[in-house]
């Protein structure tokens, strides 16, 4: 049996650890495949061929095609060709010669397209495992790499098998729980509680902080934070994360001194869920003049990734039905609303910009529909 029978024998439950040992479950396949695409090690899913993430490949691999989302294949001058696909769609590409590492990696990355001739031109090729390669692009999102692999590469490790189905069942947000409560006192609110929140396969743990006394009869002002390492622990001026978290803070605070209470909600999932290397990348070529929706697409990746189910389970775990929620994205108030949550209130959450943010939020203003000035 060959390596591509044994890693799909493997995902049908055919082997295991032992005689004695049951395959693993669908969560648990899916966060084994986060890790192996985090260490390099190519993926097995069901039906498709063999798919070496790119970014962290090791050794001397190559391959005849690579799998890249619509979005940075358009960037590769293949938008004639895949005109009706989605930006997150997946598009399997042939170059005119064979893709060594660094030639993916050119392909990848555009900020290695213009230090590494491309060996163009590329042509986008039929796709009969659609299902499967969504999954391997989902699946590098989570993992915070790149979104782009080497099909069927010469000279791949063992793979990690897995099916297309269990991506879904790795996000699954009812199987969050409570981890753990504390006190812990805060700049803006001394009688603050911390909640950390843990799932089983996922590595990421979120936390709430509830401020005030929690009261069934109000509606808590409630703020949803992504992690933004640059902004809220560096004070980075390129976004306004910083200053809206302390704002938050405060606001609650002001909340609970008149009755009331607040809950911040600080989810892990920097740069808006693709991961903090990727949105490194993408500053970089907002540095080149690209606005942040750009950056995004011209890497590759989603403008918006961010996890309101895991948010609106977070809520129901603290008992928390109807919110009035902190944000100028009115998108945001309906994706929580989809996830059962009602929204009261929408509370606008602005603050002035400086030089070096100014044009990010009047991006957010003018494509993703935030209400700023």
């Amino acid at each position: 049996m060959g390596q591509a029978e044994r890693s799909r024998a493997a995902c049908d439950g055919v082997l295991s650890l032992s005689d004695d040992t049951p395959a693993p479950s669908a969560s648990r396949r899916a966060a084994q495949a986060v890790d192996a695409l985090r260490h390099g090690w190519p993926l097995a899913i069901d039906g498709a061929p063999l798919l070496q993430p790119v970014e962290t490949a090791f050794g001397p691999i190559s391959g005849a095609a690579m799998l890249v989302s619509a979005s940075r294949a358009a960037t590769l001058k293949l938008a004639n060709q895949i005109e009706a696909a989605a930006p997150r769609q997946p598009v399997l590409l042939r170059g005119a010669e064979t893709f060594d590492l660094a030639a993916a990696l050119a392909v990848a990355d555009p900020a290695l397209d213009l230090q590494t001739p491309l060996k163009g031109p590329f042509k986008a090729m039929p796709l009969a495992w659609e299902i499967q390669a969504q999954a391997a692009l989902e699946l590098a999102r989570i993992a915070g790499v790149l979104p782009a692999f080497l099909v069927n590469p010469d000279g791949a490790a063992e793979a990690v098998a897995l099916n297309a189905a269990d991506v879904a069942a790795y996000s699954d947000a009812s199987r969050l729980q409570i981890a753990a409560r504390a006190r812990l006192p805060v700049a803006a609110a001394e009688g603050a509680r911390i909640v950390a929140f843990r799932s089983p396969d996922d590595t990421r743990e979120h936390v709430a902080l509830v401020i005030g006394q929690q009261k069934s009869d109000r509606a808590p002002l409630v703020r949803l934070h992504s992690e933004c390492l640059t902004g809220d622990i560096l004070g980075s001026l390129k976004c306004d994360c910083g200053p809206q978290l302390d704002a938050a803070l405060h606001a609650m605070a002001h909340e609970a001194d008149a009755g009331g209470w607040g809950v911040l909600l600080y989810m892990r999932q920097e740069g808006r869920g693709i991961g903090l290397v990727n949105k490194l990348r993408a500053y970089r070529l907002q540095d080149q003049g690209f606005d942040t929706v750009d950056a995004n697409t011209r890497l590759g990746l989603p403008d918006e990734a961010r996890d309101f189910p895991t948010a609106a389970r977070m809520l129901d775990l603290l008992g928390v039905g109807e919110i009035r929620l902190m944000t100028n994205n009115p998108a945001k108030v309906s994706a929580l609303e989809a996830e059962g949550v009602s929204v009261a209130e929408r509370v606008a959450h602005s603050l002035p910009d400086n030089p070096h943010n100014s044009r990010y939020l009047a991006t957010k203003r003018d494509r993703a529909g935030h209400l700023l000035p």
